[in-house]
């Protein structure tokens, strides 16, 4: 299962931010992979693709920088297998 997570980050957090992700990498539990991830020019938020079979470990990935930021998450699906369920209900 993929999920889209949109990491928003304050300002006066920033080194925090850097220091930790340095230090720890991205904190991803056991179950998670990282299947891409961009930053905005601004540095102040982070877009995350990761896959993972329990959606569990999804939160267990987000509560690991909850505490600097807020974070939204979105279960999503590649838009190919979208049109597919979409034609079958036709």
């Amino acid at each position: 299962m993929l999920f889209m997570t949109i990491y928003t980050f304050s300002p006066e957090n920033r080194d925090t931010v850097i220091k930790r992700r340095a230090e720890k990498g991205g904190l991803l539990p056991p179950g998670a992979k990282v299947v891409g991830e961009w930053s905005s020019l601004t540095g102040h938020r982070v877009f995350r693709i990761v896959d993972v079979d329990d959606p569990k470990v999804m939160m267990a990935a987000t509560l690991a920088w909850s505490d600097l930021g807020s974070i939204e998450s979105y279960a999503i699906m590649p838009m190919d297998e979208v049109l597919k369920v979409i034609a079958s209900r036709k």
